[in-house]
C-alpha cells in the first residue's frame, strides 16, 4: 500500500515538473513552402508566368491544367517579326523541371506571316526569368 502511495506521488511529480518546463527554440525566418496551389499547379510559378507575360495579351489560360498560351505579339520596333508564347507548369512543386516554355515565331514576307526558326536559348531564357521571378516570390511571402 505504502509502495503504491509512493508510486502515484512520483508520478504526480514527475507529470508536474513536465508541466513547468520551458523549451524555448530559438527564432528562424520561416520559409514561405514550396508547394503553394491553391489552384491546380504552384501558384509562384503560375504568378510569376503571368507577371514575365504581361506585356503580351494572353489568349488562353487553365490555372487547374497549368497552361498559359499568348497570342502573336508584335514588337514595335521589329513590325516585320511576331511571337508567341506557351507556358505549361508541370508540377506543384516549386523546382526548376516544373515549368516549360514554348515559343514560336514568324516573320513578314510578301505579306504573309511565315514560320521562323526561334533562337535556340529563347526558351531556356524564359524558363529562367519565371524561375526567378518564382522564386522571389516565395521569398517575398515568408516575410
Amino acid at each position: 500500500m505504502i509502495r503504491a502511495s509512493r508510486l502515484a506521488l512520483g508520478l504526480m511529480l514527475c507529470a508536474s515538473l513536465g508541466a513547468c518546463a520551458h523549451h524555448h527554440k530559438p527564432r528562424v525566418k520561416a520559409e514561405a513552402p514550396s508547394r503553394l496551389t491553391q489552384i491546380g499547379v504552384n501558384a509562384y510559378l503560375w504568378r510569376a508566368s503571368l507577371d514575365t507575360l504581361s506585356f503580351m495579351s494572353i489568349a488562353q489560360t487553365d490555372s487547374n491544367g497549368g497552361v498559359i498560351v499568348t497570342n502573336w505579339y508584335v514588337n514595335p520596333r521589329v513590325p516585320t517579326e511576331r511571337m508567341k508564347v506557351s507556358v505549361t507548369i508541370l508540377d506543384q512543386d516549386l523546382r526548376a523541371d516544373a515549368v516549360r516554355v514554348a515559343a514560336a515565331r514568324q516573320i513578314l514576307q510578301n505579306g504573309q506571316w511565315v514560320d521562323a526558326a526561334v533562337q535556340a536559348a529563347t526558351d531556356a531564357k524564359l524558363e529562367e526569368v519565371i524561375l526567378q521571378k518564382a522564386r522571389d516570390l516565395r521569398r517575398n511571402a515568408a516575410g
